[in-house]
């Protein structure tokens, strides 16, 4: 006979307390709370139940008569941080509130580095993140089409902020875990690319450099890339 654990289960959907009995010494709030500070402090792998049971002060076993699984503490984490989202009143252009969206997740997201890996479907139903889809939405009322495309349109704004984001934090580890400075590191792969370039092996990428405009404004990119995601789904572009 298939016990509990075979089947499959909604954290929101069972009760934090079931009414009989003392009342419980922490809320999923405070578990949630202490998994976040472990995660943000420490990073995500950080994260088990026995480090969390000592930021709180308990046993570890005792931890599952709150959560079944650690998969629900990570469902905990995201909502817990989801309700740092700014919900404003819809100012009638869509497409600048959702810019707002956007750059308000990137914040979030560089404030709890260990956030974008854990960006998944399957904790898009908590209690936070469902006032954050139902404010997109309410962002969105101007915006003719249907309620599918607009939910395409907010996973495919996510990504982007998502796969940037997660880019901007592998980089700025890589550059902490360099021996020496990334400038150095840089300037002797510059050098490196500019002598295969000067071998007229690669003509386009020559060109590309002649025309090389200067540094890089990597925020410009990132309103870019928002942009034209919501470029494609307006209409009147």
């Amino acid at each position: 006979m298939a016990g509990r654990a075979d089947v499959p289960e909604v954290i929101w959907a069972r009760p934090e307390r079931t009414g009989r009995g003392p009342r419980p010494a922490y809320t999923r709030a405070d578990i949630a709370a202490a998994a976040v500070r472990i995660a943000d402090e420490r990073g995500l792998d950080a994260v088990s139940m026995r480090h969390v049971a000592a930021e709180l002060g308990c046993g570890t076993m005792s931890l599952y008569n709150y959560l079944p699984r650690k998969e629900d503490l990570y469902e905990l984490m995201v909502d817990a941080v989801g309700a740092e989202h700014e919900l404003w009143e819809p100012s009638g252009d869509w497409r600048a509130d959702m810019l707002r969206v956007a750059h308000q997740t990137r914040t979030l997201m560089l404030r709890h580095p260990w956030l974008p890996a854990l960006m998944s479907p399957v904790y898009g139903f908590s209690p936070n993140a469902l006032r954050y889809l139902e404010h997109c939405l309410a962002c969105l009322d101007s915006f003719e089409g249907t309620y599918g495309t607009k939910f395409e349109l907010v996973a495919m704004l996510n990504g982007v902020v998502t796969t940037y984001v997660g880019n901007e934090l592998a980089t700025a580890e890589r550059a902490r875990a360099l021996p020496w400075s990334e400038e150095r590191e840089q300037s002797v792969r510059i050098a490196y690319l500019g002598a295969q370039i000067a071998t007229g092996a690669y003509p386009r990428m020559a060109a590309a450099f002649m025309e090389d405009s200067g540094p890089i404004d990597l925020e410009a990119v990132f309103q870019r890339a928002l942009e034209r995601v919501l470029d494609g789904f307006d209409p009147t572009r």
